[in-house]
């Protein structure tokens, strides 16, 4: 364990210097600022359009930070030929890939903190400057807990693609490790539709195929409750633990998959 937390914050001081995650920080803080602006064109509808536009923000750019960051922790040191110096020390290559995993997460929560708290910031001064006549026509209170309920499923879902992006990067090229990863995220979040496939198609061998593929790829779309916090609507908390129960278990098997390829690759 000692290893691995060595390796996480070695990851999380040299992406704590890489300006990329700083510049997307910085691009979600301000438009979850501008939400605000277009929430005052919206009449009667601000208060939803900032939590939905702000909740957006959060999960689009945590998704860059994961997937941009995220490639380059293999290979990265693959092509600077770092690898091999850290390969050579008591360092196993099962370390230094939970090493690397658990430092980008690290990194991930800290964006994603500066973020939420900017959110928070503004849904503050909101609840603050605006009547208490117009408050009671919301849906849900401006600093509603349920925010964070739907913020932890979106972290839960960006550790489940920093597993993706970490998984392609041990065997494929950035660029083809980015368009995996990006295209699986999108691929998640209408998993469903793969399931009821045989509504749409009559050959049984393509119906097959897609249940094949909606077993295989991350059903994402359980992460997603924006729209229920947004409009106040209940949460089953049911569903919830079983969605992190599950986001656990697809992050464990990627895990022990990239440990895997990893192990079996050569470097000469």
């Amino acid at each position: 364990m000692r290893v691995i937390r060595l390796i996480a914050g070695a990851v999380f001081k040299e992406s704590v210097r890489d300006r990329v995650p700083y510049a997307m920080v910085v691009f979600a803080v301000l438009l979850i600022a501008a939400s605000y602006l277009i929430g005052q064109l919206t009449a009667g509808q601000d208060m939803k359009t900032i939590k939905d536009l702000g909740l957006a923000a959060l999960s689009i750019f945590g998704l860059f930070i994961a997937v941009f960051i995220g490639i380059g922790l293999v290979s990265k040191e693959v092509e600077k030929k770092s690898v091999f110096g850290l390969l050579s020390k008591p360092v196993s290559r099962t370390q230094f890939i939970l090493g690397k995993y658990a430092g980008l997460v690290m990194t991930l929560a800290v964006n994603l903190g500066v973020m939420t708290m900017a959110f928070f910031a503004m849904l503050y001064y909101m609840n603050a400057t605006t009547p208490a006549g117009v408050r009671a026509a919301w849906p849900s209170p401006a600093m509603d807990p349920r925010l964070l309920l739907a913020i932890g499923l979106i972290f839960a879902e960006l550790m489940i693609v920093t597993a993706l992006a970490l998984f392609f990067s041990a065997f494929s090229s950035p660029l083809l490790a980015t368009l995996l990863t990006l295209g699986l995220w999108v691929a998640g979040h209408f998993n469903a539709d793969l399931r009821n496939f045989e509504n749409v198609v009559d050959s049984a061998v393509v119906v097959a195929v897609a249940r094949g593929v909606y077993y295989v790829i991350p059903n994402l779309a359980p992460f997603d409750v924006k729209a229920e916090v947004v409009y106040g609507m209940p949460i089953a908390m049911r569903a919830v633990s079983f969605t992190l129960i599950y986001a656990a278990v697809y992050i464990a098997l990627l895990l022990t998959a990239t440990v895997t390829i990893f192990r079996r690759r050569d470097f000469k």
